[in-house]
């Protein structure tokens, strides 16, 4: 169906999507995490160690996505107290963190890096979990919960005032936010077959931001534009050879004046 080559960038291309959706998630929320990073690097890391023990992967899958969600709701609970680029600082101090941690750590190689992981990720099952994960965040943004983090978004005094839950949704977006990155890491781990702390630095969480805003950061379909455009341009390019980054670069530019909301609209979530 796909040569190699091409195979490989359809599934970091999905692991793309994936990281994407983790943001938009608590995004909804009006909550804009600088460390998806780190949700990755753990669910990463734990799936490549348990595999090396000889665990299932879909096992070590489901066990990445609780550790990190475990993760996501700790992160969320210091993050209730504050609002706006206050949890843009705690969210990449946690990033920082989690990379200094895996960075020292030993049982997972250290700054050595982890190697010898199993070439697990198969592309099907990248796809099928793009698709669960759009239609979870598909029917979540027409659910209770999703129009109560809208509403939290757009003000969340009013919407305490309202009767909703600040607490409990906040944490629910940071936890689900971070399951999603932890599958996207145990996909990109049991792809690269290496991995180091150096992979998951500030950068990661970045680009993260970059598919969400590039993409349009109101429709849920928004990270996923984003994520295919910021994977496979730059591969396109590469006929340009060492012009593809100024080209691309030029195209993120043209984009941003073009369409300032991302590239696909709003979407109205009472339709």
């Amino acid at each position: 169906m796909f040569s190699g080559y091409w195979e490989s960038i359809s599934v970091f291309t999905g692991i793309n999507i994936l990281m994407g959706l983790s943001l938009y998630v608590p995004m909804s929320a009006g909550l804009v995490s600088l460390g998806q990073a780190g949700f990755m690097a753990i669910g990463a890391y734990i799936s490549a160690y348990l595999t090396k023990l000889h665990v299932p992967f879909g096992f070590a899958i489901a066990a990445s996505a609780i550790v990190s969600g475990f993760a996501g709701l700790l992160v969320g609970a210091p993050a209730l107290r504050i609002r706006g680029i206050y949890i843009m600082i705690l969210t990449m101090g946690f990033g920082e963190i989690t990379r200094v941690f895996f960075l020292n750590f030993e049982p997972t190689g250290g700054p050595l890096g982890l190697s010898g992981i199993q070439p697990l990720t198969k592309i099907h099952w990248v796809l099928l979990a793009c698709v669960i994960a759009l239609l979870i965040v598909w029917r979540l943004r027409r659910s209770r919960l999703g129009r109560a983090m809208i509403a939290i978004h757009e003000d969340d005094v009013t919407a305490e005032a309202m009767g909703i839950n600040l607490m409990v949704v906040k944490l629910l977006a940071f936890a689900l936010g971070a399951v999603l990155a932890g599958i996207a890491g145990a996909f990109y781990a049991h792809q690269t077959l290496f991995i180091d702390a150096q992979q998951f630095d500030f950068s990661r969480s970045a680009i993260t931001v970059l598919f969400v805003v590039l993409g349009g950061p109101a429709n849920p379909f928004g990270p996923v534009i984003g994520a295919l455009f910021v994977t496979v341009l730059p591969e396109t390019l590469r006929v340009v050879q060492d012009w593809r980054m100024t080209f691309f670069g030029s195209l993120l530019v043209l984009a941003a004046i073009w369409r300032p909301d991302g590239l696909i609209r709003a979407m109205h979530f009472y339709r």
